[in-house]
């Protein structure tokens, strides 16, 4: 019973990473209809940013606020630079072009901080929380990992369904014909909506750098991972990347922690394989009907 409560208790922890990811990959496909695989290796960089902030001696908070605004410029930035001059062409560039950048961060900061792993220091104590008399495999840390993912969907929802500014991503997304008719400044909202999942990335790499092998590839996985959660919510529901990643995470920590670690990747890939089989739109997706 103790082993199951604490792999359970694990995998949400790990899940609630994997969400965050998730929202990430979800928040730029719902403002820019593209999916930004190079999400995972954006996280990184910021995360590397944050980690030569704290090695110089500045605070974790002030390190942590800096390496979300890094994220938030760096999304910008990828935006304009790579994926502007792509708009209007085959919709696989953009997959291509953010496989690539992918590779070309990961090699980037292998070249400046080399690719040793390396420990990454917690906001939050990581021992284990004691009910009774029983330590339990969940810390103050995973405390700060659920609160901060919920929050983060808690805001991408607001922002969605209640904000302007969701509303004229979504249209840019969907139809920047209609919403240049509109008004709607369509290159902008593919900024910001870039932007913003770029933010939601160094989150999710801050809060995967502690309980990972801290290093120039350590969101790789995470990034199969969190997809794995995006595709089972549908890849357009926040609600859906939540769940998605606590189902994921749940998954892979049973497989791992009654079958061995080594087939936690296999136990990722039968859960996806599964879910495309069963319900090809995920969880929280709805079916269209494709007029040909």
């Amino acid at each position: 019973m103790g082993l199951f409560l604490n792999t359970v208790l694990n995998g949400v922890s790990e899940g609630m990473v994997f969400a965050a990811i998730a929202l990430g990959l979800v928040l730029v496909n719902r403002a820019t209809g593209i999916v930004n695989f190079s999400q995972g290796a954006m996280g990184m960089m910021t995360t590397f940013v944050a980690y030569s902030l704290l090695s110089g001696g500045i605070g974790y908070w002030p390190a942590f606020v800096v390496a979300l605004a890094a994220g938030f410029f760096l999304g910008a930035a990828v935006e304009l630079i790579f994926i502007r001059p792509l708009q209007g062409k085959s919709p696989l560039n953009p997959v291509i072009v953010t496989i690539g950048l992918l590779v070309v961060l990961e090699g980037i900061a292998g070249s400046i901080w080399g690719v040793t792993s390396r420990g990454f220091p917690p906001a939050f104590s990581q021992r284990g929380l004691r009910i009774g008399s029983t330590r339990v495999a969940f810390s103050t840390f995973d405390l700060f990992i659920v609160a901060a993912v919920i929050v983060l969907m808690a805001v991408m929802i607001a922002v969605f369904r209640w904000t302007d500014v969701g509303l004229r991503m979504r249209g840019a997304a969907f139809s920047p014909e209609v919403a240049r008719l509109l008004g709607v400044r369509v290159g902008r909202m593919f900024t910001l909506g870039w932007a913003l999942a770029a933010t939601a990335g160094a989150l999710a790499g801050l809060l995967a750098a502690p309980i990972s092998s801290f290093g120039p590839y350590y969101m790789d996985l995470n990034l199969v991972y969190g997809f794995t959660a995006a595709v089972l919510g549908g890849l357009l529901s926040p609600v859906g990347a939540l769940v998605g990643g606590l189902v994921t995470g749940l998954c892979i920590s049973l497989v791992g922690g009654y079958l061995g670690g080594n087939l936690e990747p296999l136990g990722a890939l039968a859960l996806l394989l599964a879910v495309l089989m069963a319900r090809p739109q995920g969880l929280f997706g709805s079916a269209k009907a494709r007029r040909i």
